[in-house]
């Protein structure tokens, strides 16, 4: 079984949002890094030298290649990448080789199958 990594950068009020969507379109799991600092196409607004900017967490969802593209579709649409500047962005990688996923691999077996 071969697995893409999706890292996706959301604002923190729909962090909730973008794993329960991830999980429903077949992820099965994810780690989450809060508080991530990014910066956009426009630089942040500063207010007697704080930033006005939202917190930003990083998703990460390990997920077997044939349904990366569905998850990353659906986390785009509901955390409003396209529709709304600055809400985020998600990409996805190759990754090469995992280990500690047995479980995962048992799991998404019978569902891959019935897909391909």
């Amino acid at each position: 079984m071969h697995f893409k990594l999706i890292i996706a950068f959301v604002e923190d009020d729909k962090t909730d949002l973008v794993l329960e969507t991830s999980r429903e379109y077949g992820a099965t799991g994810s780690t989450v890094i809060n508080n991530a600092r990014g910066e956009g196409l426009e630089t942040s607004k500063t207010f007697f030298g704080l930033t006005l900017e939202s917190q930003r967490d990083v998703l990460l969802f390990l997920v077997e290649e044939h349904l990366s593209r569905t998850i990353l579709e659906a986390i785009s649409k509901v955390a409003e990448f396209d529709s709304k500047p600055g809400t985020g962005i998600a990409f996805q990688i190759d990754v090469e080789d995992a280990i500690g996923v047995m479980h995962q691999v048992e799991k998404l077996t019978p569902i891959v199958e019935e897909k391909l």
